[in-house]
């Protein structure tokens, strides 16, 4: 009779970090425009920072840190794409040019 020896299933957890970084990255859209797209991307990083130097299988939560660093940087491109648009077109308003036509 040979006795087999299973190992125990070991649970992974979810990364806060990642958590946090999903959950910035979908307020950036909502309430937080550009505050909330800087938290995100930093959580992220660190999130996968910490999952890759845990134990395999230990710590998970890399695609969720990938998606909110995701939509901070798409939030983002978005943010300096209507700033750079507001600009161009002030600056096209101001260089109009005024035709006076002549009194008799």
């Amino acid at each position: 009779m040979t006795s087999q020896f299973y190992a125990s299933p070991t649970r992974s957890s979810t990364s806060a970090l990642a958590i946090v970084s999903l959950v910035f990255g979908v307020l950036t859209w909502i309430v937080l425009p550009l505050v909330g797209a800087l938290v995100a991307i930093i959580c992220g990083r660190l999130a996968m920072k910490e999952i890759k130097e845990a134990q395999p299988g230990e710590l998970i939560g890399a695609n969720l840190a990938r998606a909110g660093m995701l939509l901070a940087r798409i939030q983002v491109v978005f943010v300096l794409l209507l700033i750079l648009i507001f600009f161009i077109s002030n600056s096209m308003m101001s260089h109009t040019i005024n035709i006076q036509l002549p009194s008799h």
